[in-house]
């Protein structure tokens, strides 16, 4: 399967899911731990995807939604941005009813 396609079916088949460096349990950078822990806050479940166990998806993710950086999140299949954004939208109470109303339609 192609990299995009993987791509499509991963963000395609999760309500949420982040691509991060590292994982929720391990990040491996500060930008995608604070992004991971303010999901965790939310009590939503969500998939991760470990870019640098990926090179294909840490090489071909950023063409995907025309983002260039790490972390990237999604919700119902669309991009909601990086770390700045996901931590804006958790600081102004909007992001755990955004992941609730994503995992209630799954």
């Amino acid at each position: 399967m192609d990299v995009m396609d993987r791509i499509k079916e991963q963000v395609e088949n999760n309500p949420v899911i982040i691509y991060m460096k590292g994982t929720p349990q391990m990040p491996m950078c500060g930008f995608s731990s604070r992004t991971a822990e303010a999901l965790k806050a939310c009590n939503v479940e969500f998939a991760h995807v470990n870019v640098l166990a990926d090179p294909e998806i840490f090489q071909n993710l950023p063409r995907f939604a025309n983002w260039p950086t790490f972390p990237q999140v999604y919700v119902n299949g669309e991009l909601i941005g990086g770390c700045d954004i996901t931590l804006e939208l958790f600081q102004k109470g909007e992001l755990k009813p955004m992941l609730e109303a994503a995992s209630a339609k799954a």
